[in-house]
């Protein structure tokens, strides 16, 4: 599930609202907590340097698996 839940994302990284949805989705719904920390990591590496990083802040840090 955590490899097709990267792709999804990728084909929305266009628009930070989508994104952020598709996110929160995943997170609350998809996936078990060690495939949310690859998530995180792999979020963080691949589109931290933008202005994802505040909504990564926001979705990552609402999840008691941190």
């Amino acid at each position: 599930m955590l490899e097709y839940v990267k792709l999804i994302l990728q084909k929305v990284s266009f628009d930070l609202r989508l994104f952020e949805k598709e996110l929160r989705k995943s997170i609350a719904n998809y996936l078990a907590p060690d495939e949310i920390q690859s998530l995180k990591k792999w979020c963080y590496e691949n589109y931290g340097s933008r202005e994802f990083s505040t909504v990564f802040d926001d979705c990552f840090s609402l999840n008691p698996a941190n």
